[in-house]
């Protein structure tokens, strides 16, 4: 089997098609360790499905929000339970290929997938210039990357963009960070504000709709300014795609399975996909062992697509009315109802109980006045 890229989706499927006792080839155009932009938060319905054990990367344990709109109003709620666990994508990832070289797959880092071609009979791939051949190969390559242009599903991805930065503790005060994420809403068409915090330093960042982009940079040195920090202490600033998929959207073709970003499973909310990464890693090793590639797609659209579309009801919302989010938010019940989603007691935010459901409901409507996804 051939696994291009070894991200969280690339690893995962590798770790547990390894574990099944296939031969696994796992190639990532990176030499690892390597940076790669995200927030790196891992949400405790993400680790439900990890395959490892993230302990020794984790380097900050997040118990507590606080939103706030517009860089005026806010308000902090704190869970009596761990929500997210924060590390960093250099050490996770590194963290997960090497899981996948323990289970049994091979890493060739800093080695290219240059093509990709399917048939019903098997898979061939030029890999490192090499012609390879391969039962099925799974695309975790990104959304822009060879294995998912092979698909063809870059018609039907919503590509949203984020900006991020670090900045060290000597910089900017850690005190209403500790265990801490800050979210602001309202400062970003189709996204958010946010501070992360990490072990030696904060993740600072901007992500919104995919036009926001030229705009990011100063946006983002507002959000510094507003935590009382100069914008030319940030550093390591990155920008990076965030690709969202329609529901529907394919995912696989003849012996082809994509995974986490390559078939664009970004929560539409949040804009985090470690997850959807683990799910899809999981449910593609599942079909390729079973030799049902058929069944990737039903399985994926029965795990994720209805959590996905509350997400894209949900960005609607935040999107038109940042405002009503926030009261929402602060109403008796739903930030139990945002924490049960976040640690993965909730499947669906519809399946809140008690106070929290007014609020919500008031959030349903306002969607159906909101404008379509574009």
């Amino acid at each position: 089997m051939l696994v291009a890229g070894a991200g969280p989706a690339g690893s995962a499927t590798a770790i547990h098609l390894a574990r099944g006792g296939a031969r696994v080839l796992l190639a990532d155009r990176a030499r690892f360790p390597r940076d790669k932009p995200c927030g790196g938060g891992l949400t405790g319905r993400a680790l439900r499905h990890a395959p490892f054990d993230v302990t020794p990367v984790v380097e900050h344990t997040v118990d507590r929000f606080v939103f706030r709109l517009g860089y005026r109003r806010r308000f902090g709620r704190r869970s009596e339970t761990p929500l997210v666990l924060m590390t960093q994508r250099r050490r996770l990832d590194l963290h997960l290929a090497e899981q996948a070289v323990v289970a049994g797959a091979e890493l060739r880092d800093a080695t290219r997938v240059e093509s990709v071609e399917s048939t019903t009979e098997g898979v061939t791939a030029v890999v490192g210039g090499t012609r390879v051949s391969a039962s099925y190969a799974v695309g975790a390559d990104g959304a822009n990357g060879v294995v998912a242009r092979a698909v063809g599903v870059d018609d039907a991805i919503v590509r949203g963009v984020a900006l991020e930065a670090n900045v060290s503790w000597e910089d900017l005060d850690p005190e209403p960070f500790r265990g801490t994420a800050w979210v602001e809403l309202g400062v970003v068409p189709g996204g958010y504000g946010w501070v992360f915090p990490k072990g030696d330093h904060a993740n600072l960042g901007v992500g919104g709709w995919g036009d926001e982009g030229p705009r990011l940079r100063e946006q983002l040195a507002v959000l510094a300014r507003a935590h009382g920090l100069d914008p030319s202490r940030l550093r390591d600033v990155k920008g990076h795609r965030l690709p969202m998929r329609r529901l529907g959207t394919r995912a696989a073709r003849d012996r082809i399975l994509l995974v986490g970003d390559a078939a664009g499973l970004v929560d539409p909310l949040s804009g985090d996909g470690m997850y959807e990464a683990f799910v899809s890693g999981r449910l593609a090793a599942e079909a390729i062992l079973s030799a049902r590639p058929e069944g990737y797609e039903p399985a994926l659209a029965a795990a994720l697509d209805r959590h996905a579309s509350a997400s894209w009801t949900a960005k609607r919302v935040a999107d038109r009315y940042p405002w009503a989010c926030f009261w929402a938010a602060r109403a008796p019940g739903v930030f139990g109802a945002v924490a049960g989603l976040l640690r993965g007691d909730l499947a669906h935010p519809s399946d809140a109980r008690g106070v929290a459901r007014p609020p919500l409901r008031a959030l349903s409507r306002l969607a159906r006045l909101a404008p379509p996804t574009p």
